[in-house]
Protein backbone atom coordinates (compact mmCIF):
# COMPACT_ATOMS: atom_id res chain seq x y z
CA UNK A 1 0.00 0.00 0.00
CA UNK A 2 1.35 3.37 -1.11
CA UNK A 3 1.98 6.27 1.53
CA UNK A 4 -0.78 8.20 0.72
CA UNK A 5 -3.27 4.92 1.15
CA UNK A 6 -1.66 3.95 4.61
CA UNK A 7 -2.88 8.01 5.50
CA UNK A 8 -6.60 7.08 4.38
CA UNK A 9 -6.26 4.33 6.76
CA UNK A 10 -4.59 5.31 9.55
CA UNK A 11 -7.29 8.42 9.36
CA UNK A 12 -10.38 5.98 9.01
CA UNK A 13 -8.38 3.93 12.40
CA UNK A 14 -6.42 1.30 11.03
CA UNK A 15 -3.65 1.11 13.79
CA UNK A 16 -1.34 -0.83 11.36
CA UNK A 17 -1.55 1.86 8.68
CA UNK A 18 -0.50 4.42 11.33
CA UNK A 19 1.92 2.22 12.64
CA UNK A 20 3.77 1.99 9.01
CA UNK A 21 3.17 5.71 8.30
CA UNK A 22 4.62 6.42 11.86
CA UNK A 23 7.65 3.90 10.88
CA UNK A 24 8.29 6.00 7.17
CA UNK A 25 8.04 9.28 8.72
CA UNK A 26 10.81 8.75 11.52
CA UNK A 27 13.31 6.81 9.34
CA UNK A 28 12.53 9.85 6.30
CA UNK A 29 11.61 7.03 4.35
CA UNK A 30 10.18 7.71 0.38
CA UNK A 31 6.98 9.18 0.28
CA UNK A 32 7.26 10.72 4.01
CA UNK A 33 7.31 14.43 2.96
CA UNK A 34 4.11 13.86 0.90
CA UNK A 35 2.15 11.96 3.86
CA UNK A 36 2.93 14.44 6.02
CA UNK A 37 2.20 17.90 3.85
CA UNK A 38 -1.00 15.21 3.45
CA UNK A 39 -1.44 14.81 7.39
CA UNK A 40 -1.17 18.57 8.19
CA UNK A 41 -4.37 19.41 6.38
CA UNK A 42 -6.51 16.64 7.47
CA UNK A 43 -4.96 17.46 11.54
CA UNK A 44 -7.81 17.93 13.71
CA UNK A 45 -6.58 20.16 16.94
CA UNK A 46 -6.29 17.98 19.55
CA UNK A 47 -4.51 19.45 23.27
CA UNK A 48 -0.70 19.14 23.23
CA UNK A 49 0.69 18.08 26.81
CA UNK A 50 4.32 17.72 27.35
CA UNK A 51 5.72 16.03 30.10
CA UNK A 52 9.58 16.29 30.68
CA UNK A 53 11.35 16.73 34.06
CA UNK A 54 14.44 15.18 35.15
CA UNK A 55 15.84 11.41 35.01
CA UNK A 56 14.10 9.73 37.57
CA UNK A 57 11.47 11.85 38.36
CA UNK A 58 8.52 8.97 36.99
CA UNK A 59 7.38 11.04 33.66
CA UNK A 60 6.61 7.99 32.33
CA UNK A 61 4.40 6.54 35.53
CA UNK A 62 2.95 9.33 35.66
CA UNK A 63 1.89 9.44 31.54
CA UNK A 64 0.51 5.77 32.38
CA UNK A 65 -1.42 7.02 35.31
CA UNK A 66 -2.93 10.02 33.01
CA UNK A 67 -3.41 7.62 30.01
CA UNK A 68 -5.75 5.94 32.82
CA UNK A 69 -7.82 8.97 33.64
CA UNK A 70 -8.22 9.74 29.94
CA UNK A 71 -9.67 7.03 29.01
CA UNK A 72 -12.14 6.85 31.77
CA UNK A 73 -13.51 9.57 30.33
CA UNK A 74 -13.36 7.93 26.86
CA UNK A 75 -10.44 9.98 25.49
CA UNK A 76 -8.07 8.76 23.05
CA UNK A 77 -4.87 9.03 23.97
CA UNK A 78 -1.73 9.43 21.60
CA UNK A 79 2.31 9.13 23.01
CA UNK A 80 5.16 10.00 21.61
CA UNK A 81 8.01 9.13 24.16
CA UNK A 82 11.67 10.04 23.56
CA UNK A 83 14.40 7.55 24.77
CA UNK A 84 18.18 8.69 25.42
CA UNK A 85 20.11 7.19 22.55
CA UNK A 86 23.88 5.56 23.25
CA UNK A 87 26.67 8.23 21.52
CA UNK A 88 28.07 4.67 19.58
CA UNK A 89 25.30 2.59 18.21
CA UNK A 90 22.09 5.34 18.34
CA UNK A 91 19.57 2.83 19.44
CA UNK A 92 17.83 2.90 22.74
CA UNK A 93 16.49 1.08 25.24
CA UNK A 94 12.71 2.51 24.91
CA UNK A 95 11.83 1.29 28.27
CA UNK A 96 9.13 4.16 28.34
CA UNK A 97 6.99 1.88 26.11
CA UNK A 98 7.97 -0.76 29.01
CA UNK A 99 6.00 1.32 31.75
CA UNK A 100 2.85 1.90 29.69
CA UNK A 101 1.74 -1.80 29.23
CA UNK A 102 -1.18 -1.25 31.36
CA UNK A 103 -2.60 -0.11 27.89
CA UNK A 104 -1.03 -2.48 25.34
CA UNK A 105 -4.32 -4.14 24.51
CA UNK A 106 -6.38 -0.87 24.27
CA UNK A 107 -6.97 -0.10 20.80
CA UNK A 108 -7.87 3.85 21.94
CA UNK A 109 -4.23 4.15 23.05
CA UNK A 110 -1.31 4.30 20.81
CA UNK A 111 2.45 4.51 22.43
CA UNK A 112 5.25 5.49 20.00
CA UNK A 113 8.60 5.17 21.68
CA UNK A 114 11.68 6.67 19.74
CA UNK A 115 15.06 7.43 20.15
CA UNK A 116 16.54 10.76 20.23
CA UNK A 117 19.07 9.76 17.87
CA UNK A 118 21.70 12.15 19.99
CA UNK A 119 19.37 15.64 19.15
CA UNK A 120 19.60 18.21 22.06
CA UNK A 121 16.77 19.53 23.35
CA UNK A 122 15.11 16.71 24.92
CA UNK A 123 13.84 15.44 21.96
CA UNK A 124 14.09 13.75 18.54
CA UNK A 125 14.32 15.17 15.10
CA UNK A 126 10.69 13.50 13.94
CA UNK A 127 8.84 14.01 17.06
CA UNK A 128 7.30 17.22 14.73
CA UNK A 129 5.72 14.46 12.29
CA UNK A 130 5.09 11.80 14.67
CA UNK A 131 2.10 14.41 15.92
CA UNK A 132 0.91 15.30 12.60
CA UNK A 133 0.79 11.93 11.90
CA UNK A 134 -1.55 11.44 15.59
CA UNK A 135 -3.41 14.43 15.17
CA UNK A 136 -5.07 13.75 11.69
CA UNK A 137 -5.52 10.28 12.76
CA UNK A 138 -7.43 12.30 15.61
CA UNK A 139 -6.09 11.25 19.12
CA UNK A 140 -6.80 13.85 21.86
CA UNK A 141 -5.18 14.34 23.91
CA UNK A 142 -1.59 13.81 22.37
CA UNK A 143 1.29 13.62 25.20
CA UNK A 144 4.89 14.22 24.01
CA UNK A 145 6.84 12.83 26.48
CA UNK A 146 10.72 14.29 26.72
CA UNK A 147 13.96 12.58 27.60
CA UNK A 148 15.12 13.43 30.97
CA UNK A 149 16.39 16.49 30.80
CA UNK A 150 18.10 19.44 32.28
CA UNK A 151 17.88 23.80 32.45
CA UNK A 152 18.22 24.47 28.65
CA UNK A 153 16.61 21.73 27.27
CA UNK A 154 13.10 23.04 26.28
CA UNK A 155 11.85 21.86 22.95
CA UNK A 156 8.93 20.32 24.03
CA UNK A 157 7.37 24.14 24.34
CA UNK A 158 7.22 24.44 20.72
CA UNK A 159 5.64 21.05 20.19
CA UNK A 160 2.96 21.24 22.40
CA UNK A 161 0.26 23.70 24.34
CA UNK A 162 0.38 22.81 28.05
CA UNK A 163 3.97 21.62 29.24
CA UNK A 164 4.36 19.45 32.69
CA UNK A 165 7.51 19.89 34.53
CA UNK A 166 7.79 17.16 36.78
CA UNK A 167 10.22 17.42 40.01
CA UNK A 168 10.86 14.99 42.80
CA UNK A 169 10.91 15.69 46.97
CA UNK A 170 14.06 17.67 47.64
CA UNK A 171 14.82 19.08 43.96
CA UNK A 172 16.98 21.68 44.14
CA UNK A 173 16.96 24.89 46.56
CA UNK A 174 15.40 28.39 45.47
CA UNK A 175 17.94 29.42 44.16
CA UNK A 176 18.25 26.48 41.57
CA UNK A 177 14.74 27.46 41.01
CA UNK A 178 15.29 30.78 39.93
CA UNK A 179 18.20 29.66 37.52
CA UNK A 180 16.30 26.53 36.17
CA UNK A 181 15.18 27.16 32.13
CA UNK A 182 13.18 24.69 32.01
CA UNK A 183 10.83 26.03 35.13
CA UNK A 184 9.71 29.18 32.78
CA UNK A 185 8.48 26.71 30.02
CA UNK A 186 5.96 24.97 32.50
CA UNK A 187 2.46 25.54 32.88
CA UNK A 188 1.74 23.09 35.02
CA UNK A 189 4.57 21.64 37.91
CA UNK A 190 3.96 17.61 39.72
CA UNK A 191 6.03 16.96 42.62
CA UNK A 192 6.23 13.70 42.02
CA UNK A 193 6.63 10.38 44.57
CA UNK A 194 5.05 13.04 47.08
CA UNK A 195 5.07 9.77 49.18
CA UNK A 196 8.96 10.66 50.42
CA UNK A 197 10.54 13.53 52.57
CA UNK A 198 11.07 16.86 51.50
CA UNK A 199 8.08 17.73 49.61
CA UNK A 200 6.80 20.48 51.73
CA UNK A 201 10.47 22.59 50.89
CA UNK A 202 9.98 21.39 47.02
CA UNK A 203 6.78 23.17 47.19
CA UNK A 204 7.87 26.75 48.84
CA UNK A 205 10.65 26.95 46.77
CA UNK A 206 8.18 25.89 43.62
CA UNK A 207 4.96 28.34 44.69
CA UNK A 208 8.18 31.05 45.64
CA UNK A 209 9.26 31.28 41.91
CA UNK A 210 6.02 31.04 40.53
CA UNK A 211 4.20 33.80 41.90
CA UNK A 212 6.85 36.40 40.51
CA UNK A 213 5.78 36.00 37.09
CA UNK A 214 2.68 35.25 35.73
CA UNK A 215 2.64 37.45 32.36
CA UNK A 216 -0.26 35.50 30.54
CA UNK A 217 -2.84 35.53 33.89
CA UNK A 218 -2.02 31.98 34.91
CA UNK A 219 -0.30 30.90 37.79
CA UNK A 220 1.22 27.48 37.27
CA UNK A 221 -0.37 25.08 39.51
CA UNK A 222 2.06 22.91 41.83
CA UNK A 223 -0.04 19.13 42.55
CA UNK A 224 1.42 16.67 44.53
CA UNK A 225 1.25 12.96 43.10
CA UNK A 226 2.36 9.43 43.59
CA UNK A 227 1.79 8.42 39.83
CA UNK A 228 2.60 4.57 40.89
CA UNK A 229 -0.46 4.98 43.27
CA UNK A 230 -2.55 6.76 41.08
CA UNK A 231 -2.63 9.45 43.18
CA UNK A 232 -3.13 13.08 42.51
CA UNK A 233 -3.81 12.22 38.85
CA UNK A 234 -7.38 13.56 38.61
CA UNK A 235 -6.24 16.94 40.22
CA UNK A 236 -3.29 16.45 37.24
CA UNK A 237 -5.68 15.61 34.48
CA UNK A 238 -8.74 18.70 35.85
CA UNK A 239 -5.43 21.35 35.83
CA UNK A 240 -4.19 20.26 31.95
CA UNK A 241 -8.31 21.03 31.46
CA UNK A 242 -8.23 24.40 33.06
CA UNK A 243 -4.80 25.30 31.34
CA UNK A 244 -6.25 24.22 27.51
CA UNK A 245 -9.59 26.47 29.01
CA UNK A 246 -7.20 29.66 30.03
CA UNK A 247 -5.47 29.54 26.25
CA UNK A 248 -8.72 29.23 24.05
CA UNK A 249 -10.65 32.06 26.34
CA UNK A 250 -7.26 34.66 26.42
CA UNK A 251 -6.87 34.12 23.25
CA UNK A 252 -3.33 32.01 23.83
CA UNK A 253 -4.11 28.82 21.86
CA UNK A 254 -3.67 30.38 18.39
CA UNK A 255 -0.74 32.23 19.83
CA UNK A 256 1.30 28.68 20.89
CA UNK A 257 0.11 27.11 17.08
CA UNK A 258 1.87 30.12 15.74
CA UNK A 259 4.76 29.07 18.21
CA UNK A 260 4.76 25.84 16.78
CA UNK A 261 4.83 26.43 13.35
CA UNK A 262 7.40 28.67 13.48
CA UNK A 263 9.61 25.91 15.30
CA UNK A 264 8.27 23.12 12.52
CA UNK A 265 9.61 25.13 9.51
CA UNK A 266 12.95 25.97 10.79
CA UNK A 267 13.46 22.01 11.89
CA UNK A 268 12.26 21.58 8.61
CA UNK A 269 14.88 24.03 7.01
CA UNK A 270 17.38 22.00 9.00
CA UNK A 271 16.55 18.24 8.55
CA UNK A 272 16.49 19.35 4.59
CA UNK A 273 20.41 20.93 5.08
CA UNK A 274 21.35 17.88 7.11
CA UNK A 275 19.75 15.73 4.25
CA UNK A 276 22.02 17.63 2.29
CA UNK A 277 25.24 16.71 3.46
CA UNK A 278 24.74 13.34 3.12
CA UNK A 279 25.23 13.84 -0.23
CA UNK A 280 28.93 13.11 -2.60
CA UNK A 281 29.76 16.61 -2.87
CA UNK A 282 29.81 17.09 0.46
CA UNK A 283 33.58 15.15 0.24
CA UNK A 284 34.88 17.59 -2.35
CA UNK A 285 33.98 20.45 0.21
CA UNK A 286 35.42 18.56 3.35
CA UNK A 287 38.91 18.33 1.42
CA UNK A 288 39.54 21.85 0.13
CA UNK A 289 38.41 22.59 4.07
CA UNK A 290 41.31 20.45 4.86
CA UNK A 291 43.96 21.61 2.55
CA UNK A 292 43.20 25.05 3.95
CA UNK A 293 41.81 26.20 -0.12
CA UNK A 294 38.65 27.57 1.21
CA UNK A 295 37.46 28.27 4.63
CA UNK A 296 34.46 26.29 6.60
CA UNK A 297 31.90 28.95 6.19
CA UNK A 298 32.85 29.77 2.19
CA UNK A 299 32.15 26.01 1.55
CA UNK A 300 29.23 26.15 3.70
CA UNK A 301 27.73 28.84 1.44
CA UNK A 302 28.88 27.91 -1.67
CA UNK A 303 27.59 24.27 -1.11
CA UNK A 304 23.76 25.44 0.12
CA UNK A 305 24.10 27.74 -2.88
CA UNK A 306 24.48 24.60 -5.37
Amino acid sequence: MEPLQLLESAVEGDRRALARLLRIVEDRGPGSAEVLAEAWKKASTPHLVGITGAPGSGKSTLTNALITAWRAVDRRVAVVAVDPSSPFTGGALLGDRIRMQDHVADRDVFVRSMSSRGRLGGLAEATAGLVTLFEAARFDPVVVETVGVGQSEVDVVYHTDTVVVVVTPGWGDGIQADKAGILEVGDVFVINKADRAGVAESRRSLEAMLQMASPDGWTPPVIETVATAGTGIEELADALDRHRRHLVVGQRWRERRRLRSRAYIEWAVGAEIASRLDQPDLDGAVEAVTARRVDPWTAAAEFLDH
